[in-house]
């Protein structure tokens, strides 16, 4: 098992398999990809733990990825279903799936991605938070999230996407000069949600 992250690993000048399947994915050298990925042009998202990936490399002088979202929710709770939505995904040429599941078990169905499909895998951890606390968001701490993103990693995925935008200056900021619509990310939603509880909570 890799004791290096991919960077970390060109860094020190060491190629690996997966920089290798990229390589030949992308037709570049070794030599051309191996300078780009330790300096973060070239990013190879690989958990060692999502063994059936399948890796492709993302960023500088690369080939455009695509992604899909899908995901559990209240409204299509059959994780067969959407376990046969990813495969066919992959099958019609995905390179990444988002799991944007935001319902039930979502551990299992995470895990079951993890072992079965051989796309890069992402999710985000927010949207899981609440659901894996049983919590209302407003009692939630940064170390709770930060543990939510733990868990994933060691559930396997090979990236999260993480909503760092809104602090408490933005927030003010939407409460002063009032938004035209409303925040459209559920991720940010919920961030700026437990923000201003916690806020008002504090006052």
């Amino acid at each position: 098992m890799r004791q290096y992250t991919q960077m970390e690993a060109a860094r020190k000048g060491i190629v690996t398999p997966e920089l290798v399947v990229v390589a030949k994915k992308e037709g570049r050298s070794i030599e051309e990809l191996l300078p780009l990925v330790a300096s973060g042009k070239v990013v190879i998202s690989a958990n060692k733990k999502h063994r059936c990936l399948d890796p492709i490399g993302i960023g500088s002088m690369l080939k455009t990825k695509i992604n899909v979202n899908l995901g559990v929710s209240r409204d299509c709770k059959d994780y067969d279903v959407e376990m046969d939505k990813v495969m066919q995904a992959v099958q019609m040429g995905a390179d990444s799936i988002m799991d944007l599941s935001s319902h039930g078990n979502t551990q299992s169905f995470r895990q079951k991605l993890v072992e079965e499909c051989p796309a890069l895998l992402g999710t985000v951890p927010v949207y899981d938070a609440v659901i894996h606390y049983q919590r209302d968001l407003q009692t939630l701490s940064a170390e709770d999230f930060i543990d939510v993103v733990r868990m994933h990693a060691e559930d396997g995925v090979d990236f999260v996407t993480l909503h760092c935008g809104i602090t408490r200056k933005t927030i003010q900021q939407i409460k002063e000069q009032k938004r035209l619509t409303n925040i459209v990310s559920r991720g940010g939603t919920l961030v700026f949600a437990g923000h201003d509880r916690r806020r008002k909570s504090l006052l």
